[in-house]
C-alpha cells in the first residue's frame, strides 16, 4: 500500500488498531477537514484562519459536533464511537472537560475508522451535518 491519501484496509486490520490509534489518525482527518472548511468559507487569513482552526479543534467544539452526528450514526459507526469514548485516556486538556474529551476522542476514533475503510463520502457527509449551524452563521 503506498496510497495513503486512498487508503482501505480490512476491517480486522482496522480492529486491530488501538482505539486511541485511530483517535490519533481521526484527530489529522478533522484538522484537514475543518482547515479546507476555512479556507473554502473565505476565512483563509493568517492569525484569523489559526484562531478560528483552534477554536473548531477544540475538544468542547468537537463535542457539540459529535453530539449532531450521533442520531445519524448506523449500529456499526455507533460502535466505533462508543469504542472511542471508552479509551483509557492519560490526560485531559485543562480547557476541556472529561466528557467534553471523551466524545472529542470518540469523534475522532470514528473519523479514523472511516477514514481507514476508505469511506471519504460517509465522513463529507457527517461533517456537513457537523458544520451546519457553522454554514448560518457566515
Amino acid at each position: 500500500m503506498d496510497d495513503y491519501f486512498n487508503i482501505r484496509l480490512a476491517d480486522d486490520d482496522i480492529r486491530a488498531i488501538s482505539s486511541i490509534g485511530l483517535a490519533h489518525l481521526g484527530d489529522a482527518v478533522y484538522e484537514l477537514l475543518v482547515r479546507a472548511y476555512l479556507c473554502a468559507h473565505g476565512r483563509a487569513t493568517g492569525k484569523g484562519l489559526h484562531r478560528a482552526a483552534v477554536e473548531l479543534v477544540r475538544a468542547p467544539s468537537q463535542a457539540v459536533r459529535a453530539d449532531r452526528i450521533l442520531p445519524l450514526l448506523t449500529e456499526a459507526e455507533l460502535a466505533v464511537y462508543k469504542r472511542g469514548r471508552n479509551a483509557h485516556v492519560n490526560t485531559i486538556p485543562h480547557n476541556a472537560s472529561r466528557t467534553d474529551y471523551l466524545k472529542a476522542t470518540a469523534l475522532e476514533c470514528l473519523l479514523g475508522h472511516l477514514y481507514l475503510r476508505g469511506e471519504r463520502e460517509r465522513i463529507s457527509q457527517l461533517f456537513a451535518v457537523m458544520m451546519e449551524e457553522d454554514e448560518h452563521a457566515t
